[in-house]
């Protein structure tokens, strides 16, 4: 008789293999069923190993999620990044590009967008030493990269870097986030408001 699941006990996994398994299924969870129904117990099951071989990776739950939401600034930095390289576009049409991809990026991963920036993990203290690096760099990068434009002359170039860099991620946060909400935007406005901010920020 077939099954659905191989058993633990017959899965055979190398330590890297594992823990990516991990992660792509931890992410399928809580982008379906949200944090509430994300456990590692059900996170073992779907997987087929033992919960011993589960905490070999991650010690508890908080683990998991500063796990999961690290490596979705990861897979943003890696959406965003050809758009911040690509010069053949005029500089409004752009950073429209640029905030389209963002913003699709939370509509795509609603759960996991919230949890990279939401109060679960950064408001409680929650957020651990690996994550707080993830977050910090893909900051880093992103000021350099408006310090890069502003030398290209596609933002402006009087204003200081790191409060340009604020307010630009600020502004596609927070559209990104009243689109998520149903709040004063929705998605089939999105075009109308990515090339207004390309137009606010490039002139």
């Amino acid at each position: 008789m077939s099954k659905a699941h191989t058993p633990a006990a017959t899965r055979s996994y190398h330590h890297g293999d594992l823990r990516q398994s991990l992660m792509l299924e931890a992410s399928a969870l809580l982008d379906s069923e949200g944090i509430a129904g994300l456990s590692l117990r059900k996170l073992a099951d779907r997987v087929g190993v033992s919960r011993t071989a589960l905490y070999h990776h991650f010690t508890d739950k908080n683990a998991l999620l500063c796990a999961i939401a690290a490596g979705g600034f990861n897979l943003l930095e890696e959406l965003m990044a050809p758009l911040a390289q690509d010069a053949g576009l005029a500089p409004g049409q752009r950073y429209s590009r640029f905030a389209r991809r963002y913003i699709d990026f939370a509509i795509a991963h609603p759960a996991r967008y919230s949890l990279m920036f939401g109060h679960t993990l950064w408001h409680q203290g929650l957020a651990n030493e690996d994550l707080k690096q993830v977050a910090f760099e893909s900051f880093k990068r992103h000021r350099e990269a408006v310090a890069r434009w502003q030398s290209a002359g596609i933002l402006p170039s009087g204003l200081d870097s790191l409060r340009l860099t604020q307010v630009t991620w600020g502004t596609l946060h927070g559209l990104a986030q009243l689109v998520l909400d149903g709040v004063y935007a929705d998605a089939t406005h999105l075009d109308e408001i990515c090339d207004t901010v390309g137009q606010l920020f490039c002139g």
